[in-house]
């Protein structure tokens, strides 16, 4: 803790998503002074609308299943993730007073659910441990006396602050902040970034334009989707997702976003199978599509026998030859592995998230950048990614925690070095 004796640090915060209010949180407890600085009208846009239906926190699962949503940079946040994880971010939204339930699929949720109400419970904290809210205030980058510029309503501003923690988002949905804009002032102090990429995004498919016009919007239930990629990377996973005009997003397809997003990169194409009947057995299908259809039409046999209708028999339409139609082993085939033929990413602006940004090897293991001792960096900005469903946000209240007690160790070296 800062010595009460010396003068009060000052402490900027760049940015106003859970990163950022995390990481004031930690150093206005710590005694330090807090500015948070924000370039659109309110804080935690973002998290209000990926939270309008139901803000879930986090997962309630084993640890190492946890982590393992993390990818390739699990191991970089496993020491975030361990010293601030599900349970102590259980614990702290319990301390703002808000109570949670477990849901399905392990996730977590605030028991009134909505974003707005735990997001104003949270604001109202901050204030009251003196934390002040600067908005529409668009950070530039640093003058040559050190000291950090801001463009605001007024004209250009400077702040002078012994500590500075960027927590200025990715670069999707950039109408509520998140523009990847600062990487071009990082770029210019010399830190190495990873390019963005669009994370938890939609993939473009060749719908035919009946199967578009008429099924664009339409959810698909309790199916299954299997990818490897050319490495031999593999996921297997039950859920749902959602047709679109463009192709396919929801949950499941984040699920293996990553996967069939460097898949296409690599090789300009990526194909999942989709178990349409997750819970039946081949033989089932051969036993039950095999039965005589008599003056029944072949989608009324499909409905009759095995239950499947509306979008799910479309597909079958949209990727199969006719004559599988007539040969019921191959239909149950290819019932239980739908081979889906994806083209791109959606666009980054429409990802929920990205990939891509600092690279940890530019970072201390306090989240300090190596190359401008006293800045701290956390949630998107940095070079990780993690399907939505409380894995997001938990990594994002992960890194601010961090940054923040990082910040508060650096400010304490400062003193005694004194």
């Amino acid at each position: 803790m800062p010595d009460p004796s010396h003068p009060q640090f000052q402490a900027a915060v760049i940015g106003a998503g859970p990163a950022g209010l995390m990481a004031a949180e930690v150093l206005a407890q710590g005694g330090v002074s807090v500015q948070v600085y924000e370039s659109k009208p309110s804080a935690g846009r973002k998290l209000l609308v990926a939270g309008s239906s139901g803000l879930n926190l986090t997962r309630a699962e084993p640890f190492d299943v946890f982590l393992s949503r993390y990818g390739s940079q699990s191991q970089n946040l496993k020491p975030l993730l361990k010293a601030f994880g599900p349970d102590q971010l259980i614990e702290w939204v319990h301390h703002l007073g808000i109570e949670t339930f477990v849901g399905s699929s392990a996730r977590v949720f605030p028991k009134e659910m909505l974003a707005a109400s735990f997001l104003h419970t949270w604001l109202e904290r901050l204030k009251t441990l003196g934390v002040h809210f600067h908005y529409e205030h668009t950070w530039q980058g640093w003058t040559e006396n050190n000291e950090l510029r801001f463009h605001s309503p007024q004209g250009e501003t400077t702040d002078k602050a012994d500590a500075v923690i960027l927590a200025l988002g990715g670069a999707s949905w950039p109408q509520l902040g998140s523009t990847g804009e600062w990487a071009a002032i990082l770029k210019h102090h010399d830190i190495s970034l990873a390019p963005f990429q669009p994370a938890n995004c939609g993939f473009e498919v060749h719908w035919s334009d009946f199967f578009r016009n008429r099924f664009a919007g339409q959810p698909l239930k309790t199916v299954s989707l299997n990818f490897t990629d050319a490495l031999g990377r593999s996921i297997t996973q039950q859920g749902e997702f959602v047709i679109t005009e463009h192709g396919v997003e929801g949950s499941l397809i984040y699920s293996a976003g990553a996967l069939l997003r460097d898949e296409i990169t690599a090789n300009h194409k990526a194909v999942f199978y989709l178990d349409l009947l997750p819970d039946w057995p081949i033989e089932k299908l051969i036993e039950r599509l095999s039965q005589p259809r008599g003056s029944r039409s072949i989608a009324s046999h499909l409905e009759k026998s095995v239950g499947i209708k509306g979008v799910k028999s479309a597909l079958l339409w949209e990727f199969l030859p006719r004559e599988t139609f007539q040969q019921p082993e191959q239909l149950a085939k290819a019932i239980k592995a739908l081979p889906i033929p994806l083209i791109a990413p959606r666009p980054i602006a429409e990802a929920i998230s990205t990939a891509g940004g600092v690279l940890f090897s530019e970072l201390n293991q306090d989240l300090m950048l190596r190359k401008l001792p006293g800045v701290f960096c956390a949630g998107e900005m940095l070079d990780w990614e993690a399907p939505t469903g409380g894995y997001l946000l938990t990594a994002c209240f992960s890194s601010g925690h961090a940054a923040g007690s990082g910040a508060l160790d650096w400010l304490n070296h400062k003193i005694n070095l004194k």
